[in-house]
């Protein structure tokens, strides 16, 4: 004779088959939140670039280029921040390739100590840089765009006149008159503000006033500043008639533009690796700041800029 369960057996049961049908579900949930984390790898090539011109113009130049060499439609992330979103995005897969400046790959990325002032040469620290990524993030330095974007302190033509400022030497007796402005990066790097001050002997007029890179050349022609720590090749300084004081004791390291590439990326569209080599030693100093400048002072679009590049170079 079959007998009948007890009360608490049947809530045991049901317990039992309760919690293994919210097990199931909830194993379906986190595999579910899982993929919806992942981060997506479009069919599509995407090409990264930080927050400012000139990334955005090279970025728009390796996109064409690329999109000229496959016949495929590239994908594009601009205005990723600054270096380290670029990374991130770089190591997660959302972007394929992005251009970097050895400079800033060695110390702020790859956190490697500067060389020894006198020994910052391009090819040591490019071929640091290279090894270093495809060891740590199975990434490919290529070949370099043929110009260097180094960072420049920059003054107001009249200052520099008035004071006779060519050097960043000559810049030192002065600094405790001058409100510096600075991109949020330069103050923290290795090789940013706190080695420059100490390298030179710098002591500025109270603490610098951080912002966004866009904006220092305006807080500069406005009073606002009296130096700010730009770029070699921005367009504003040959068009405001500003002055970039020379690095006279080499404290900054080589800051050559390179693309980095993700070695899946290369495996999965050999377009990529094509595009690459066309591009390699193909703009000099001058002409990138002519397009940063097209850009910023003439307000051009930025594709057409590139279009109109490529097209002088038979590209």
């Amino acid at each position: 004779m079959r007998r009948s369960k007890s009360a608490s057996q049947r809530v045991s049961e049901s317990a039992d088959c309760w919690f293994g049908r919210w097990s199931q579900a909830g194993a379906l949930c986190l595999l579910l939140l899982c993929v919806a984390c992942a981060p997506p790898r479009s069919s599509r090539v995407t090409i990264g670039a930080k927050n400012f011109t000139e990334q955005v113009v090279l970025g728009e130049l390796l996109a064409q280029e690329i999109e000229a060499v496959t016949g495929d439609p590239v994908a594009r992330r601009f205005y990723l921040a600054g270096s380290y979103i670029c990374q991130q995005a770089l190591e997660s897969g959302r972007i394929d390739a992005y251009v970097e400046y050895t400079g800033t790959a060695l110390t702020a990325i790859l956190k490697q100590p500067l060389p020894p002032l006198g020994q910052r040469g391009g090819a040591q620290v490019f071929a640091t840089v290279a090894r270093l990524y495809a060891q740590r993030y199975h990434v490919k330095a290529e070949r370099g765009l043929g110009f260097e974007n180094t960072f420049a302190m920059v003054v107001r033509g009249d200052d520099a006149r008035r004071w006779s400022l060519r050097t960043i030497s000559d810049a030192v007796p002065r600094a405790g008159e001058m409100r510096l402005g600075v991109g949020y990066e330069f103050e923290e790097r290795p090789d940013g503000l706190r080695g420059l001050e100490a390298a030179y002997g710098l002591r500025f007029s109270g603490d610098p006033r951080t912002m966004d890179l866009g904006l220092l050349y305006r807080a500069l022609t406005s009073n606002q500043v009296d130096m700010v720590a730009g770029n070699s090749t921005d367009g504003p300084i040959r068009a405001l008639g500003l002055v970039a004081l020379e690095d006279d004791k080499h404290y900054f390291p080589p800051y050559e533009a390179v693309p980095l590439v993700r070695e899946d990326s290369l495996k999965r569209h050999p377009g990529i690796q094509a595009a690459m080599d066309r591009l390699a030693g193909k703009i000099s100093a001058d002409e990138m700041r002519a397009m940063n400048d097209a850009v910023d002072g003439q307000h051009k679009d930025v594709a057409e800029v590139v279009r109109e590049f490529r097209k002088e170079k038979g590209l």
